[in-house]
């Protein structure tokens, strides 16, 4: 078994990589939506699914505990935000049913991700990893 890589940057974060993987999906699906969409539900769920990564990365810079958990709450919140917007979209039908659940999978396990790293920094506030 390989020791665990230390922790340098955000970007070396599980959770970080899959948030942008999230925000690449959320692209592709929007840009099929229709054309009246571009400024409304489209940017919503853009600027939604931007925002998860980007809290994750501006929490991981701060210098307290407290600031990191926050950042990780506002990522979590727009990962329901997203949730949210993706569910609309399933209603006004804008997508396909199998792409739609795919996507929401991955909101699951990003959610699970960001629980479990929460808990991980409230038990062990200095990581070693």
């Amino acid at each position: 078994m390989e020791p665990k890589a230390a922790i340098k940057s955000f970007r070396d974060l599980r959770v970080w990589k899959a948030a942008m993987d999230l925000v690449e999906q959320v692209y592709v699906l929007t840009q099929a939506f229709p054309r009246h969409e571009v400024y409304g539900l489209a940017s919503q769920m853009q600027r939604a699914a931007v925002s998860i990564p980007s809290n994750i990365a501006e929490g991981h810079t701060r210098a307290h505990l407290k600031e990191y958990l926050q950042h990780f709450s506002i990522a979590r919140s727009s990962l329901a935000e997203l949730e949210t917007q993706i569910e609309i979209a399933a209603r006004l039908k804008y997508c396909q049913t199998d792409h739609l659940k795919s996507l929401l999978e991955k909101l699951d396990s990003l959610g699970k991700q960001l629980s479990m790293l929460r808990n991980a920094l409230t038990k062990n506030p200095h990581p070693s990893t």
